[in-house]
């Protein structure tokens, strides 16, 4: 592999439960697993699927014409059994609203076309869940 293909972010710890993410451009997020308002791992995930498939559908659709309402719901089940922790029955939900006229017709035609193509080729998060690439997990000296 390449630099070009390698993507990369650290996670500190900053208290107990409580973390920040930064990415290579220097963006930080933080999240958490102490029940607080941050997002969990989790809420992160749901939100990477979305976000990704909903950034490949709104570059197709938006270039014909501006949505009036346009919201991605992910939704799944976070469930424990012998395989360990996971989640199962992810789903995403376009609600997507054009305006009325030939733009808003052209981007409401393709819609269903755009969200097929995100999910069976695009969208790099949902692509990599789906082939079930290995997760490897080293410990590094500090």
């Amino acid at each position: 592999m390449t630099d070009d293909t390698l993507r990369s972010i650290t996670v500190e710890r900053t208290s107990t439960g409580h973390y920040t993410a930064t990415n290579a451009r220097g963006g930080t997020l933080a999240f958490g697993t102490a029940g607080d308002a941050e997002f969990s791992p989790v809420e992160l995930l749901l939100a990477a699927i979305g976000g990704c498939t909903a950034a490949d559908v709104d570059v197709a659709t938006s270039r014909h014409a501006e949505p009036d309402r346009f919201t991605v719901t992910v939704t799944g089940h976070k469930i424990s059994d012998e395989q360990g922790n996971r989640m199962t029955d992810l789903q995403v939900t376009f609600t997507v609203a054009f305006p009325e006229g030939e733009g808003g017709d052209r981007a409401r035609a393709i819609l269903p076309r755009a969200v097929t193509t995100s999910h069976d080729k695009l969208c790099t998060v949902s692509r990599t869940i789906e082939s079930g690439a290995p997760v490897k997990a080293v410990v590094a000296d500090a």
